[in-house]
């Protein structure tokens, strides 16, 4: 498989990423550092997308049904030289299915998460998830 997007940015200003039909305006300068998302949260907001894909994914392979997912995800940045460290996550998925196995769940999103296993290449990951009753 093959990716591809686009970003661009101007001089003491904002910039953006075109993904297929999507912008995304993200900050690179002080004064976007409260309103719009840093490089690194980008970062953890695509590894958190690579896991609630997968809740979907697997949801159908392991037939099981969920009203909705969310994650939190929290991270160390090293200074020298400048990496992220650690990453820690919580996937909740709410669901009554019986059929949701969280330990196989969570073994093939470890497995199987492209961004996962790419980030988990050059950082500690740990994580857990919880299924939440309705």
């Amino acid at each position: 498989m093959k990716y591809f997007s686009k970003a661009s940015s101007s001089s003491k200003n904002n910039a953006s990423i075109n993904i297929k039909e999507s912008k995304i305006i993200f900050g690179t300068t002080p004064e976007s550092a409260d309103n719009l998302p840093n490089p690194a949260e980008l970062f953890l907001g695509s590894f958190s997308a690579c896991l609630l894909k997968n809740v979907e994914r697997f949801s159908v392979l392991m037939n099981f049904e969920y009203s909705n997912a969310e994650i939190t995800v929290n991270a160390t940045r090293l200074e020298k030289p400048p990496r992220m460290d650690e990453i820690n996550y919580e996937l909740k998925i709410y669901s009554q299915d019986s059929n949701l196995n969280i330990n196989l769940l969570k073994k093939n999103i470890e497995k199987f998460g492209t961004i996962f296993n790419t980030v988990k290449a050059s950082c500690s990951v740990s994580g857990e998830i919880k299924k939440i009753p309705e």
